[in-house]
C-alpha cells in the first residue's frame, strides 16, 4: 500500500466526517483525555498552520515539553477557529507533506488515524478507516513505538478480529484492528468493543 495516498484518503474522509458533525458534537469529549473534538482537530491540523521556526519558538515557551506545548496550542486554536474553519483546514491540507520528526510518512498517517478514531469512537460514529489502512499503521509498530504510550501490555496478546495481526504474548485480548490500535495508545474504550479476560484493564470496567 502507498502510505502517502492512504494519508491523503484519511484526511479527505476525516474532513467529510467533520463537515457532518452537529455543533454540540464539537464540544463533546473524545478518547484523547481532556480534549473535546475541537481541540483534537486543532491539534491534528496544527502542523499545517505552524512553520518550523514558529514550532520551535512555541516549544521553547513551554520549556521544550512537547505535550504541554501541544495542549496549549490546541486549546488556543480551538478557541480561535470555528468548526467550519477547522474542517476546512483539514480538507485543504489533505495533501500536505508534513511528517512528524523521526516519524516519516507512516508517522503522519498514524497521527491522523489515531486522532480520527479518538473522535469517531467517542462519538459513536459509523465512520471506520479501512482495516487495511489501520493494518498499515500496526505493521510499523515496534516495541519502542508501543512503549512510547506507556501502556502495560504485560501478559496480553492482542489479536485482531478483522486482520491477520497479533502482538505480544499471554491472555488473548480481541477486537478490531482499530480498537487494538487505540488500546496500544492508552485509550479507554467502550466495554463492548473488546473481548477476552484482560478486557476490563482497557475499558475501565472493574
Amino acid at each position: 500500500m502507498n502510505i502517502r495516498s492512504e494519508s491523503v484518503a484519511e484526511r479527505t474522509e476525516l474532513a467529510a466526517m467533520l463537515a457532518a458533525l452537529e455543533p454540540s458534537q464539537w464540544t463533546a469529549p473524545t478518547l484523547c483525555e481532556g480534549w473535546r473534538v475541537s481541540e483534537v482537530v486543532a491539534h491534528m491540523t496544527m502542523p499545517f498552520r505552524m512553520s518550523a521556526p514558529r514550532f520551535l519558538l512555541s516549544l521553547a515557551r513551554s520549556r521544550f515539553r512537547f505535550d504541554a506545548m501541544a495542549d496549549r496550542v490546541a486549546r488556543r486554536d480551538a478557541a480561535r477557529m470555528s468548526p467550519a474553519e477547522l474542517t476546512e483546514s483539514m480538507r485543504v491540507n489533505a495533501e500536505h507533506p508534513w511528517n512528524p520528526p523521526g516519524g516519516g510518512p507512516v508517522g503522519a498517517l498514524s497521527h491522523d488515524v489515531i486522532h480520527g478514531l479518538d473522535i469517531s469512537v467517542a462519538l459513536g460514529l459509523p465512520r471506520r478507516p479501512p482495516a487495511s489502512r489501520v493494518g498499515l499503521v500496526l505493521s510499523h509498530m515496534r516495541s519502542r513505538n508501543v512503549s512510547f504510550f506507556g501502556v502495560d501490555l504485560s501478559g496480553v496478546r492482542l489479536e485482531a478480529t478483522d486482520l491477520d495481526w497479533e502482538y505480544g504474548t499471554g491472555a488473548p485480548l480481541r477486537g478490531t484492528a482499530q480498537d487494538l490500535l487505540l488500546v496500544i495508545c492508552g485509550r479507554r474504550l467502550p466495554a463492548d468493543l473488546l473481548s477476552g479476560a484482560p478486557a476490563a484493564r482497557f475499558t475501565g470496567q472493574s
